[in-house]
């Protein structure tokens, strides 16, 4: 018979219980032994909430003290060599600092983890020799089962895609690091075998990528040998986020489980199946409910997609189960009490996703009859959403398929754009600049709390807003940056802060999902077309260029970044969104433009982690995101300098995008993997205006002026001195006031040191 399977459950809690207990041990609040209780208490409520919910086959191991990728690289004694770690289980100070550096020794790189806003730490496996330190699953499975009786099923990273992920090692090494992974894996599931555990996900959602011939094999190997060291355990090769590559090969191996995403990854998966069938002597881990989105399902259109598939597997060899994991989505849509009926209906978050799972499993285990009445609710709830006065706006929908329907482009070509602007400007070589934001202090998130609960008035807190601008700005000057920002103090969040002001989108109120670490996000809620109401950002922009006589920039979030850091509407094509959002940008861009301000970044960190899975889809995917940022920017004037940022990301294989991005300067994130950057710029020119990020903000330690002035000589090796910006890697936000000085005070000497040393080159 069918039953419910979780692949993992969100990991902060329904009031970010895990964000607030790790902040609190990293500042001391609470010592380690209260915090790791908390840490228990926040695991065995979670699985406690998918029993009581009726799910079958429950994910243990799927809770993380940080990043699941990290946790398998702790597990594996796999430490860089700057942490001085000795050996044995890994310290919590030694895990902390591997994610956010410390004083001695920078952090590991994050990037996206595969085309989600979810970040991993990268594994570096230069330099080390691996050995289990712990056995994580085992203690996992052992908990849940002796506090609450749980037969769990621990999930754990597979051996091909924690190697694809990790770096410090030559492609020509990949299969001698196969053979020193490999025992211990085979070590961790002999022991969980012995503990008698019954199923094991192991997650190789890189097996939805393109694999060479090479690690067709070497699957092939890894699952051989798994599979003959522990021939009584329950192997689930579970992958997410697409439809497999190599089809037939992943099906003929040796496990007793196959994972499939049949929401993003259904056309592929689907035909596949079709195609060629499925074995007769697996269990089908059919992941019919979208783990990602947060919109109610058809249930009868799942039904139907499970009613197929019963007809190719038999009904004790399927596990319902979502495409993926549920970290990427909100924990309960039970407190959204301020939401439009029309939206409130048709969302589902994580509980409710794992109501669906169990009413998809009944209704093909017993009746449908027996879940009529649900059904019937979830159909009506999608129709009010979609026949909704918000998803129905002709003047929109004409109004940017005119638009969309043409080909931006700035009135000249940089070159001629770039001397109109030095004769603007007249900045100094190797300019200076921040990336948009300063600290959110204590102060600046109390005011902002007390005037949304209506205790403080707009007057006051615009006038708070206003000195701390003042602050800034004259903290700039002194400083000696050049390119100036007012701070977004007003702003919670780079895409929140433009959804509220935009139509066709919905807040949450409890919505958070994880980012990285402890950050959490709240994602808007584009739930109805878009459209302008009225200028965002050009009060507070124009406030502080009033202070200074230095040039001020303009800071916006991208139309591609705002899509994809939000929770998008599924009902019609994302590039159609893409173009709403950028025509209602145009307009900001253009109001900011009308009221005197000549520097407009539009910041799109976010483009590359939409970048598609499948090399097929990428190239369209990158030219409606490229038209999509032309769209917001292509109508300023010659000598409006538009500026970009990117963060978080690989750019060698979008180098050519970026640069038809045609922005008169972007900045990009590489201060923890600058020198793979670079490398993307020896084999590729870009001739346009960049900045490299010269130190992390991620991490509270200050870099030292040597340290920046090293990444800036690196990268003017391959970069134009003329064209080449100074910058931090991000926005400084999450930072602290006197950490920040004095990072940008060391930012700003070794730029006067870059300018002695190249002065006479240029």
């Amino acid at each position: 018979m069918a039953i419910s399977s979780n692949l993992g459950y969100p990991r902060i809690g329904v009031d970010r219980e895990w964000k607030k207990a790790l902040e609190g041990f990293w500042a001391g609040k609470i010592d380690e032994t209260t915090f790791t209780q908390q840490l228990q208490d926040i695991r065995l409520n979670h699985l406690r909430i998918q029993q009581a919910k009726g799910i079958d086959l429950l994910a243990v191991n799927d809770f993380s003290r940080y990043d699941h990728i990290l946790d398998t690289a702790v597990m594996f004694g796999i430490v860089p060599k700057r942490f001085q770690y000795e050996g044995g289980i890994v310290p919590l100070s030694v895990y902390y600092g591997i994610a956010r550096g410390t004083k001695e020794a920078t952090a590991s790189e994050m990037t996206k983890w595969f085309n989600t806003n979810y970040h991993y730490i990268v594994p570096e496996l230069g330099g080390v020799e691996p050995q289990l330190t712990e056995n994580q699953p085992l203690q996992a499975y052992r908990e849940a089962k002796e506090k609450l009786g749980i037969e769990g099923k621990p999930v754990i990273v597979g051996p091909l895609t924690f190697l694809k992920l990790s770096k410090g090692f030559a492609a020509n090494e990949t299969d001698t690091w196969l053979d020193k992974l490999l025992p211990l894996y085979v070590q961790v599931l002999s022991e969980l075998a012995a503990e008698g555990v019954q199923w094991v996900q192991i997650d190789e959602p890189i097996l939805v990528t393109k694999l060479s011939v090479e690690d067709v094999e070497r699957l092939k190997k890894v699952y051989a040998t798994l599979t003959a060291a522990v021939p009584s355990l329950n192997i689930m090769l579970q992958t997410y986020f697409e439809a497999v590559e190599n089809y037939q090969d992943i099906v003929s191996l040796p496990v007793k489980g196959i994972g499939l995403d049949l929401v993003h990854g259904q056309s592929g998966n689907l035909s596949h199946i079709r195609q060629y069938g499925f074995p007769s002597d697996k269990v089908l881990g059919a992941g019919v409910i979208d783990g990602r989105g947060i919109w109610r399902a058809d249930l009868n259109e799942k039904l139907a997609l499970l009613g197929e598939l019963g007809e190719l597997v038999t009904s004790d060899r399927l596990f319902v189960q979502p495409s993926c994991s549920l970290l990427h989505v909100p924990v309960s849509t039970a407190r959204e009490t301020k939401l439009a009926a029309e939206l409130q209906g048709a969302l589902a978050f994580a509980n409710e996703k794992l109501d669906e799972l169990v009413l998809l499993t009944k209704a093909i285990t017993q009746e449908a009859d027996a879940v009529r009445e649900q059904l019937q609710a979830a159909d009506k709830a999608l129709k009010q959403l979609k026949d909704s006065a918000a998803r129905n706006r002709r003047d929109v929908q004409e109004v940017v398929a005119a638009v969309a329907g043409q080909e931006p482009q700035r009135s000249k070509p940089f070159a001629e754009r770039h001397a109109d602007q030095q004769a603007q400007w007249r900045l100094p070589l190797f300019p200076t600049t921040t990336i948009g934001s300063f600290p959110q202090t204590a102060e600046v998130r109390k005011a902002r709390q007390l005037w949304r609960k209506g205790e403080w008035s707009n007057e006051q807190y615009d006038a708070f807003i206003r000195e701390e601008i003042d602050t800034w700005v004259k903290l700039q000057q002194e400083i000696g940056i050049d390119v100036l920002v007012h701070g977004e103090f007003e702003r919670t969040d780079m895409v929140e802060f433009f959804g509220e002001k935009l139509e066709g989108f919905a807040f949450t109120q409890n919505g958070w999902v994880q980012s990285y670490g402890s950050r959490c996000v709240k994602p808007p809620v584009i739930y109805g077309d878009v459209a302008f109401a009225e200028p965002m950002t050009v009060a507070e922009t124009v406030y502080a260029q009033s202070q200074t006589e230095r040039p001020v920039k303009g800071m916006l979030t991208g139309p591609i970044t705002i899509m994809n850091w939000s929770f998008v509407r599924d009902d019609i094509p994302r590039e159609q969104v893409a173009y709403q959002l950028a025509f209602a940008l145009r307009q900001e861009v253009e109001s900011l433009e009308h009221a005197g301000i000549g520097m407009i970044q539009v910041d799109e960190p976010a483009v590359r982690e939409g970048l598609p899975l499948k090399e097929a889809d990428q190239a369209e995917y990158l030219a409606w995101a490229v038209k999509a940022f032309r769209i917001t920017t292509c109508t300023v004037k010659e000598t409006t300098q538009i500026h970009t940022h990117m963060c978080y990301c690989e750019f060698h294989d979008m180098i050519d995008s970026i640069e038809a991005m045609d922005a008169d300067v972007i900045s990009i994130e590489t201060s923890r993997s600058h020198g793979e950057l670079i490398h993307s710029f020896e084999e590729n020119t870009y001739e346009l205006g960049i900045g490299l990020g010269v130190y992390d903000i991620h991490s509270p330690r200050v870099p030292s002026v040597e340290e920046m002035e090293g990444m800036i000589d690196r990268a003017l090796r391959v970069l134009n001195p003329k064209l080449f910006w100074i910058n931090p890697d991000c926005g400084l936000k999450t930072r602290g006031s006197e950490e920040t000085v004095a990072s940008l005070r060391n930012m700003v000497a070794a730029a006067q040191l870059a300018r002695e040393k190249y002065s006479s080159l240029v």
